[in-house]
């Protein structure tokens, strides 16, 4: 049966509880031109725009 050799120490088991290593949400940021969410750096899925240039350019529907 698996059974502990030694006790984990409190220190060595809140270490790996904590929170540090852990991933979090990407960051959102409003879009300048368009006001839609979106991460930094990266071009806005909904205008296309970046930087202050049209990257995408997006199909219009009919």
């Amino acid at each position: 049966m698996a059974v502990p050799k030694r006790r984990v120490s409190s220190a060595r088991r809140d270490k790996r509880r904590s929170n540090v290593w852990k991933m979090e949400a990407p960051e959102l940021q409003k879009c300048p031109n368009c006001g839609e969410y979106k991460r930094a750096h990266r071009v806005c899925p909904a205008c296309g725009m970046y930087n202050g240039r049209q990257v995408l350019s997006k199909k219009e529907e009919a």
